[in-house]
């Protein structure tokens, strides 16, 4: 038995010098004993059934190694342990392998939260989270880089850490890192401060996955698209792959290298819509499941239909849930209308058709007196048309109240002029995230 023992920890340490195998894959051989040495087969043991399965698909690899290693071909066999021997351990080992495999999505940096069985699927993103199915099942060999880009809230993060996870559920040795663009910045200046850049450098450019999200932070940094120009080369070279989230394409994103621009449209660029009604709805309902929050379906498309933002879905949905638990309530269609009609009225309590104007030419950067007079040049047209969409839609006003308000001839004119932003708002995401922002600042003027 000791001779069984000594050959195969002598095994284990040439298989890690040699780099046979990974210190992840090392960790998970520790919790199986060697218990049987033969001409032509070795036996393991262990009490573990999840870490059997993982480890099953290691033996071609691992036999091949003990070829090289013995100079003879030995068979592994690995058996578990009799129920009767485990009693009080009998449901011990899921726990010990979801604890193992908790760790390492841990370690990459990823949200337990974002997953491919909680991501609501449409026509807006279907194209994306095809490609990161792809990639999940064949990093490196598919799309490299997968660029990602959209507005907040479409889903860039969570596709992105979905398909880390599913690579990682598939190879729990792969070395995964997710890392916000600000971070990677952050660590590269603190490594060259504390003179530790070589850490920094074996961290990131020796990875099998690697996830910048909003990428868009190291334009403008020559040093950081210096470091990351180098680490995506390193990464890409070995046979690694890339994943990358940004607010707009490379096209788009100012004072970044073309060597940069030129590495991140070499593969797959797909661009993710804001989620339509069905799409807002879906993930309104996925989240009240994870909550554990009776929803009923007619109520969840009331919700959605107030809300284009993904991220205030929860919010509102977790507010309402507040305030009918408090009373013994359940969500209904009443208690929603109700939250919303007091939300819109402590809104626009506050809100005139002066700060509208006001806010909308500060945006723009145009005179007051320009929105009321006769001019038709475009970016006059333009914010004159959003005043009056701001005026119908938030303000409640009649055609005919804007038409007086803004000196315009007529209500057909303002009717024109609501319609063509409703339009512009759906087909261009830039116009889009300005009607946005300036819907923010006259929530924050209120």
């Amino acid at each position: 038995m000791t001779n069984c023992v000594n050959f195969w920890n002598g095994f284990l340490k040439w298989s890690l010098e040699r780099g046979r195998v990974s210190r992840v894959v090392l960790s998970v051989l520790k919790q199986v004993q060697i218990t049987k040495l033969t001409n032509n087969e070795i036996t393991l043991n262990g009490e573990n059934r999840g870490v059997a399965i993982y480890l099953k698909k290691k033996f071609p690899l691992l036999e091949k190694s003990l070829k090289e290693y013995s100079h003879k071909k030995l068979s592994l066999r690995l058996t578990i342990l009799p129920r009767k021997r485990r009693k009080k351990q009998e449901k011990e080992p899921l726990l010990k392998y979801a604890s193992f495999i908790d760790d390492v999505f841990n370690k990459a940096g990823l949200n337990p939260q974002y997953n491919f069985e909680n991501f609501a699927v449409s026509d807006t993103n279907q194209v994306a989270f095809a490609a990161a199915k792809a990639v999940a099942e064949k990093p490196g060999q598919t799309y490299n880089p997968l660029f990602f880009y959209g507005g907040v809230g479409v889903g860039k993060t969570h596709l992105a850490q979905a398909t880390a996870r599913r690579v990682l559920k598939n190879n729990p040795n792969f070395s995964v890192l997710f890392s916000p663009g600000d971070r990677f910045t952050n660590e590269l200046i603190e490594s060259i401060r504390r003179k530790t850049t070589s850490q920094f450098r074996k961290k990131y450019r020796k990875l099998d996955l690697l996830i910048i999200d909003d990428v868009q932070f190291i334009s403008g940094k020559n040093l950081i698209q210096e470091e990351f120009f180098h680490t995506f080369n390193s990464i890409v070279s070995f046979g690694g792959q890339i994943i990358l989230t940004s607010d707009r394409p490379p096209y788009e994103i100012k004072k970044l290298e073309d060597r940069l621009r030129s590495r991140f449209s070499g593969g797959l660029i797909v661009d993710i819509q804001p989620p339509n009604f069905e799409l807002r709805t879906a993930i309104l309902l996925i989240k009240a499941r994870e909550k554990n929050i009776n929803l009923d379906i007619d109520v969840a498309k009331i919700i959605a239909d107030n809300i284009t933002d993904t991220r205030a879905l929860e919010g509102v949905l977790l507010s309402v849930y507040a305030k009918t638990s408090s009373r013994g309530e359940k969500i209904n269609i009443q208690t929603i209308e109700d939250f919303f009609r007091t939300k819109e009225n402590h809104q626009n309590k506050n809100l005139s058709p002066e700060n509208i104007i006001q806010t909308v030419c500060s945006f723009y950067n145009l005179k007051k007196s320009w929105i009321k007079s006769p001019s038709r040049k475009q970016e006059v047209a333009r914010a004159r048309q959003l005043i009056m969409f701001l005026l119908r839609k938030r303000l409640k006003l009649k055609y005919e109240q804007i038409a007086f308000l803004l000196k315009r001839k007529d209500h057909t004119t303002i009717i024109y002029g609501v319609s063509k932003i409703e339009n512009l708002i759906t087909r261009e995401r830039a116009f889009r995230g300005e009607v946005n922002e300036i819907v923010g600042s006259l929530a924050l003027s209120t």
